[in-house]
């Protein structure tokens, strides 16, 4: 497994050893050790959550506050997404910038995302199954997001605004410059 940094401090892309032959293929998706010794980080991942969605669905930019945040490590199991976060860190010299990769079930890649992150994706095949293990569990009082086209943001999404499709409450998402304080 290789890890390489992104422009955004403590995002990493992980890039998985492929193991082919005429039975198919093997790669290791996670490995603590590994993790720990590339990223110095020891995130101990405590949920793992799965979606399917279908071309155009965007989920997000969604995150959890406070005590709550969430560290996630991100990956498509079928088919193609665009993957998105945003350091929501004031204190980081990339506040309110974001970092988006492909991922997809060809290239394997999973991107981890630390705490104090907003995080999105829009699904660009058909449809698309995606997984994540986060570092904490899921407070319904403590999520939070941002509209998905922030335009202090910019977001480029890869597919027209006509053909995205948002949950009722993603459509709802205040602008980053609406977000209280938390």
């Amino acid at each position: 497994m290789q890890i390489e940094n992104t422009y955004i401090e403590g995002c990493f892309i992980l890039k998985p050893t492929m193991f082919e032959d005429e039975r198919g293929s093997f790669f290791e998706c996670y490995n603590q050790k590994v993790f720990k010794k590339i990223t110095g980080l020891n995130i101990d991942f405590v949920q793992d959550n799965q979606s399917v969605s279908g071309k155009g669905v965007l989920r997000g930019l969604h995150f959890q506050t406070g005590k709550y945040e969430q560290a996630k490590l991100v990956r498509v199991i079928q088919g193609e997404v665009l993957d998105v976060a945003v350091d929501m860190r004031p204190d980081s010299k990339t506040y309110k910038q974001h970092f988006s990769i492909i991922l997809n079930d060809q290239n394997n890649f999973q991107l981890f995302i630390p705490r104090g992150f907003a995080h999105g994706f829009i699904t660009l095949s058909k449809s698309a199954i995606f997984g994540y293990k986060c570092d904490n569990y899921y407070h319904k009082p403590s999520e939070s997001g941002i509209i998905y086209n922030d335009p202090d943001l910019a977001i480029d999404w890869k597919m027209d605004f006509s053909e995205i499709q948002l949950s009722g409450k993603d459509k709802k998402l205040p602008f980053l410059k609406d977000l209280k304080s938390e």
